[in-house]
C-alpha cells in the first residue's frame, strides 16, 4: 500500500531495548575476522511464523544459496526446504493466510522485474502467480487475513510505466483484474484487498490523492504539498476500513501518527515528537489499531499505547540485548518472532508466546562471529557549518579505544561510508561493513548527511539542488570533526559508499580531490542527466517529486545545466587519487553506461582506475561469491590507499561472476587471482 520509494536501503521496526549485552568468549582484538563470515550467506535470517501458528520459517542455504525453509513450530529438527533456488539466494517471501503456503519474489539476476510464486509447504508444490516477460514487474499490493484465498498483486504488463491489480488465487495461479490502472502512481487497498485512494504527481513535485467513490469513479480527495512528499505517507486502514492512519508531516516538520476519517478526511495527531519523524509502528492483530510507535533518533524507542503492548515492550527490554525487531505475527497475536540485535552482536531471533511470557530461541544469524571482538558502535551528533546536526555512528577499531569511551587514543585511518538512496538514514546497530573494516584497523563513520530521512521535512528538503553542493559540504564537515577529534589525520580518510553513496565517492574525488586518499564506488552514478534517462519506466509517474524537484528535470535546459555541473563526468580532470568501480551488469536503477563512461574518461586521460563488473547482478551485490570476491579487491586496495590489515584476496574469488575490466594492476594480488575467474567470465 505504501507508494513507490527510490532509495537503495531501506529500514528494520526496532524495539529500543536497554539490557546490557551479555558478551560471549571471544578472541583477541588482534584476530582477523575472515571476509566470509562478515560477508558469506547468514546461517539463517528472515524468521517468520505462519498465520496459525503451526510453523515458523527462515531463509537459510542450500548449497550455497538462500532458500526458504520451514519447521513444525514444536519441532524445529524437522526443517526441510521448501523452494528450489539454484544460483541467487531469495531475499523476499512471506506466508499466505491459510499458513499452508509460503508466497516469494524472485527477480533474474538482479533486474527488479520481480516475478511472484507460491509453494504448498507439504507438497512442494511451486505455482508462478505472474507468468508475464522478463520485462514486467510485479509487486505485491496487500495481503490479508480478511481475504484469505487470494493475494493483491500489482503488474505492469499492459503500461510499463502503471501497475494494474489483480487478484490472484495463490493456491492454482488464476488471476482476475481488479482495476486497470488509469495512470496512478500508486493505490491506496484496504484490508479487503479494495482499492480506496489512489495518488498521482503534479508538476513541482506535490502529489493528488484521489478517492474512490460507490459509484466506482474516482473523485480528488486532497493534496500533499511538495515540502511533504517525503514525509507524509499512508499507513494502513482499521479493520472495517473506516480510519485510515497516516505518517503525516502536514503543519509540522517532523511527521506525526495521525489518524484520518475516511468519510469526512478530517485528521487527529495520535502521537508526535519534536526529535524525528514516526519511525514504526506496531498494530493490534484484530481491530489493526495502533498499540506502539517509535521514533529514531540516535537509536530507536517505543512508545506503547494501551497497557499489553507497556507489559510486552518491558518483558522483551528485560529479557533480550540491544535493540529488538518484532519481524512476524500469527493472526491472533499470541505467538511473535522478535529478533534481538546489537552493534557488537548480529540478530538472534525468538519466538515469543504473549501469553506465557516465554522465549525460545529460533536461531542466531551469524554465530560464528560470537568467537571474536566486535567493536561499538558509538552514535555522534555532527554540527554541520550551517548549523544543522548531522545525527552519524563511528566505529574505532581494537586498540584506538582503550578505555572504551567513544574516543580513541590516537588518530587512526579513517573510513568515510556514505548511506545510499539518499532517501534513507543510517541507523544504530549491527552493521556488517564497519565491523570488518574497523577489525582491518580502521576507523568508521557513517552520517546522515542533509537528504536523509527521518529527522523532518526541513532537512530533507535542505538537500534540494545540493547534490555536490551542501549535502557534499556535510560530508566533509563530518570529516573534519574528526580530524579536529583526533579520530583521524586529514591524509588518511578514504571515502566508500554504493548507489548515492557512489556518487559522493566520486564527487569527493572529482569536485573536492584532496580531501580524501582514495574511493570506493559500488553502483554509483557519473552523470545525472543520463541517470535520470535511464531509469525504468515505472519510477516515471514519481519522478516529480524525487529526482526531479532535488536535481532537476533534463528536458529542461536550465535545469539541465545546472545537472551536468554537478555530475562528476564533467570534472574527471580533477581526479587525483586511486578509485574502485564496483558495477552491477543488470543494474536497473544505476545502469552500467554510468560507470562505464566515467572509467572511459578517465582511461582516455590515463588516470588510474579498477573497474570490476558483475554480470549476474543488480544495485548491490547479492550473490555471497559475488561479495566476497568484491569485499576482498576493496580490502587490499584499501590496505594499499590507507595501510589496514589484509586477508589474501585470492581464496574469495571461487564461483564469482566477476569481470576485472579495468586496473587489475592497481590492486595488491589482483592481477594474479584474477584471470582464473575474469577471463571465462568475459567470453
Amino acid at each position: 500500500m505504501k507508494r513507490l520509494a527510490i532509495a537503495l536501503l531501506s529500514g528494520a521496526v526496532l524495539l529500543s531495548a536497554g539490557a546490557a549485552v551479555a558478551t560471549p568468549p571471544q578472541g583477541s582484538a588482534d584476530t582477523l575476522i575472515p571476509r566470509a563470515k562478515i560477508f558469506g550467506n547468514p546461517s539463517r535470517a528472515g524468521g517468520q511464523i505462519s498465520p496459525d501458528g503451526r510453523h515458523v520459517s527462515w531463509l537459510a542455504p542450500v548449497g550455497g544459496v538462500m532458500n526458504v525453509w520451514v519447521a513444525p513450530i514444536g519441532n524445529l529438527g524437522a526443517a526441510k526446504a521448501v523452494t528450489r533456488e539454484s544460483k541467487r539466494g531469495l531475499q523476499s517471501y512471506f506466508w499466505a493466510p491459510d499458513g499452508a503456503h509460503i508466497i516469494y519474489l524472485q527477480d533474474s539476476g538482479g533486474n527488479e522485474n520481480f516475478r511472484v510464486h507460491s509453494v504448498e509447504i507439504a507438497t512442494l508444490k511451486d505455482v508462478a502467480l505472474t507468468k508475464a516477460g522478463d520485462k514486467v514487474r510485479a509487486q505485491i499490493q496487500g495481503v490479508s487475513k480478511e481475504r484469505p484465498d487470494v493475494v493483491l498483486i500489482g503488474l505492469n504488463d499492459r503500461n510499463p510505466q502503471f501497475f494494474d491489480l489483480y487478484e490472484v488465487d495463490y493456491k492454482t495461479g488464476a488471476s482476475k483484474l481488479v482495476m486497470e490502472n488509469p495512470g496512478y502512481g500508486g493505490f491506496v487497498t484496504d484490508n479487503q484487498l479494495k482499492p480506496r485512494f489512489a495518488f498521482q504527481q503534479v508538476p513541482g513535485g506535490g502529489s493528488k490523492y484521489f478517492r474512490l467513490g460507490a459509484d466506482g469513479k474516482w473523485a480528488e480527495a486532497f493534496a500533499i504539498a511538495n515540502e511533504d512528499f517525503f514525509t507524509t505517507n499512508p499507513v494502513g486502514f482499521n479493520k472495517d476500513g473506516s480510519v485510515l492512519y497516516w505518517a503525516d508531516s502536514r503543519g509540522r516538520d517532523k511527521a506525526a501518527l495521525v489518524k484520518m476519517d475516511v468519510a469526512t478526511l478530517k485528521t487527529e495527531v495520535i502521537a508526535a515528537s519534536d526529535k524525528a519523524d514516526i519511525a514504526g509502528l506496531l498494530t493490534d492483530p484484530d481491530t489493526y489499531e495502533p498499540i506502539a510507535y517509535s521514533v529514531n533518533y540516535l537509536k530507536n524507542e517505543w512508545t506503547p499505547l494501551n497497557a499489553a503492548a507497556k507489559a510486552d515492550l518491558e518483558f522483551l527490554r528485560s529479557k533480550l540485548p540491544g535493540e529488538v525487531a518484532i519481524t512476524s505475527a500469527t493472526d491472533d497475536g499470541s505467538k511473535l518472532i522478535v529478533a534481538a540485535s546489537a552493534a557488537e552482536r548480529p540478530a538472534t531471533a525468538y519466538i515469543y508466546d504473549r501469553k506465557a511470557k516465554t522465549l525460545t530461541k529460533l536461531y542466531e544469524t551469524r554465530p560464528d562471529l560470537a568467537a571474536y571482538k566486535l567493536r561499538p558502535l558509538w552514535p555522534v551528533e555532527i554540527p554541520s557549518g550551517d548549523g544543522k546536526t548531522l545525527v552519524s555512528y563511528l566505529t574505532l577499531p581494537a586498540g584506538a579505544d582503550a578505555d572504551n569511551d567513544g574516543k580513541p587514543d590516537k588518530p587512526v585511518p579513517l573510513v568515510l561510508a556514505v548511506h545510499g538512496g539518499p532517501w534513507a538514514r543510517d541507523s544504530y546497530g549491527y552493521i556488517s561493513t564497519h565491523q570488518w573494516l574497523a577489525n582491518r584497523g580502521y576507523a568508521v563513520l557513517s552520517v546522515n548527511y542533509r537528504g536523509s530521512t527521518g529527522f523532518g521535512k526541513g532537512f530533507i528538503n535542505a538537500a534540494i539542488g545540493e547534490w555536490s553542493g551542501k549535502m557534499h559540504q556535510d560530508l566533509l564537515d563530518a570529516v573534519d570533526w574528526a580530524v579536529k577529534g583526533g579520530v583521524t589525520t586529514k591524509d588518511k580518510v578514504a571515502i566508500f559508499g554504493g548507489s548515492y553513496g557512489g556518487y559522493a565517492t566520486l564527487v569527493g574525488l572529482t569536485f573536492t580531490p584532496d580531501s580524501f586518499a582514495c574511493g570506493v564506488d559500488i553502483v554509483g552514478p557519473s552523470n545525472l542527466k543520463t541517470l535520470m534517462e535511464s531509469f525504468p519506466a515505472y519510477w516515471r509517474p514519481i519522478l516529480e517529486g524525487t529526482f526531479y524537484k532535488h536535481i532537476g528535470d533534463p528536458g529542461k535546459p536550465e535545469d539541465l545545466k545546472r545537472m551536468m555541473a554537478q555530475s562528476p563526468i564533467s570534472r574527471v580532470d580533477a581526479i587525483r587519487k586511486p578509485l574502485l568501480i564496483g558495477q552491477g551488469g543488470n543494474d536497473p536503477r544505476v545502469v552500467k553506461a554510468e560507470s562505464d563512461q566515467i572509467v572511459a574518461a578517465m582511461k582516455a586521460k590515463n588516470l588510474p582506475v579498477t573497474y570490476i563488473n558483475y554480470p549476474d547482478e543488480g544495485h548491490g551485490f547479492v550473490r555471497p561469491e559475488n561479495r566476497l570476491s568484491f569485499f576482498g579487491i576493496t580490502e587490499g586496495f584499501l590496505a594499499k590507499c590507507l595501510g589496514g590489515k589484509v586477508q589474501p584476496i585470492d581464496g574469495d574469488f571461487a564461483g564469482s561472476s566477476l569481470q576485472v575490466l579495468e586496473g587489475a594492476s592497481y590492486v595488491p594480488g589482483l592481477t594474479e587471482a584474477a584471470p582464473k575467474v575474469a577471463a571465462p567470465a568475459a567470453k
